[in-house]
């Protein structure tokens, strides 16, 4: 049997931090991207005008200071390693993330098979954000059917991985689910919960159900 392991990026792969964090953080902006991440945990932003708003709080953002907010973000240790068994058993590996794509697709060098992130323009941008582009929850079921049919593997042989509420409906559509650093709310609907900064800790937990 093949399985197909599908990853959160912020708090689940980044530890308690977030693409977006890390990113702001780069351009001196901790206070006004803090305001926002409330906002958004809140519901105050849906994803789209959490986008919109990201773009502008962003304008002058360049690609160096993108590489350098992925190299210096919090990382979870061990996770090119756990991609890279996951490649030996035969198996695959995808990240789904509402954060901008330009950030997410990095993780394809890292021995991702696969990487979704929110549709942003190019870096520097010189157009605006389509919220058309934007993933809510709901999109990181309908993309890992997508990454089903790709691969050829079904639901059933599938592994959820993440740390908040967006990552619900993942977790109710999939039968294994492992909450990483997850808030209580998650964790309560997951198969296992993981807190730490390893993740071959978090992903030693689906060897029972290989």
């Amino acid at each position: 049997m093949t399985r197909l392991h599908l990853f959160d990026l912020d708090g689940t792969l980044i530890y308690g931090s977030a693409a977006p964090v890390e990113i702001s953080r780069q351009l001196g902006l901790e206070r006004e991207i803090a305001e926002l991440e409330r906002a958004f945990a809140g519901r105050l932003l849906g994803p789209p005008e959490f986008a919109l708003r990201v773009r502008e709080l962003w304008a002058e953002l360049t690609e160096q200071q993108v590489a350098d907010a992925f190299e210096g973000a919090p990382w979870l240790v061990g996770i090119r390693e756990v991609w890279a068994d996951i490649a030996a058993r035969g198996e695959w590996c995808a990240v789904i993330s509402l954060s901008p794509d330009f950030f997410v697709r990095r993780l394809l060098e890292w021995g991702a098979h696969a990487a979704f992130g929110s549709r942003f323009p190019a870096v520097p941008f010189r157009e605006p954000v389509r919220p058309d582009g934007i993933l809510n929850p709901a999109a990181k079921v309908k993309i890992a059917d997508e990454l089903c049919e790709r691969f050829g593997v079904k639901r059933s042989e599938c592994v959820a991985y993440g740390d908040s509420m967006s990552d619900a409906e993942l977790f109710a559509a999939l039968p294994v689910s492992i909450a990483v650093n997850a808030d209580q709310h998650l964790s309560g609907l997951a198969s296992y919960a993981y807190v730490g900064r390893d993740l071959r800790a978090a992903y030693e937990l689906t060897s029972n159900h290989r």
